[in-house]
């Protein structure tokens, strides 16, 4: 049960002796060096996996968001248009035409197919390099101003945002994208 240590037998410095109890001299320090199992390294593998595919509805959301919010910038364009054709006439354009500006399907960009106006309100169609979840899909912008006062600038409206005080929303709102998918401005504050 002990540890002889002596010099003998010819050797020069110590030696170690054990009785046959400590075979294993450190059995915790032993148990500890195995590794990870099989089954350990499954579950962590999985728990990876639901964590991602939890992520990634989240990112195409927000892609989609960032298009859509990229390409209402293209509407700078028909916006000029419809407030100086307003400006000038006092009636808000029937069309792209009578806005002065291009036919619809001339007014593209990577995310817009076309820039339409309506009766003042000016519609977006998503295409070309736009997301799949928005192939097809339209966002209206819908002019509010203050009737009969064609020198007060327009105001523009985004899908559900409430119409201000002392002002009328014209045009149809022909915004099909899912309310959830549209950036902020353009859902209101019941969104």
């Amino acid at each position: 049960m002990g540890v002889g240590i002596g010099a003998g037998g010819g050797h020069r410095g110590l030696r170690v002796c054990f009785n046959a109890l400590m075979k294993k001299p450190f059995p915790a320090l032993a148990r500890t060096t195995r590794g990870f199992t099989w089954i350990e390294i499954l579950l962590v593998l999985v728990v990876l996996g639901v964590l991602a595919l939890m992520a990634i509805p989240s990112l195409t959301e927000a892609t989609v968001r960032r298009q859509v919010k990229e390409a209402l910038a293209l509407a700078d364009i028909a916006k000029a248009g419809v407030q100086a054709a307003y400006t000038l006439t006092g009636d808000l354009p029937a069309d792209n035409k009578a806005a002065g500006l291009p036919d619809a399907d001339k007014i593209v960009s990577i995310l817009v197919r076309s820039v339409t106006v309506k009766q003042g309100a000016i519609t977006l169609e998503f295409g070309n390099n736009a997301h799949k979840q928005l192939e097809g899909k339209h966002v209206t912008l819908r002019p509010a101003l203050v009737p009969g006062e064609p020198r007060v600038p327009i105001s523009w409206l985004c899908h559900s945002v409430p119409v201000p005080t002392n002002m009328q929303a014209r045009g149809a709102d022909e915004t099909d994208v899912r309310n959830d998918m549209l950036p902020v401005e353009c859902r209101g504050p019941a969104a």
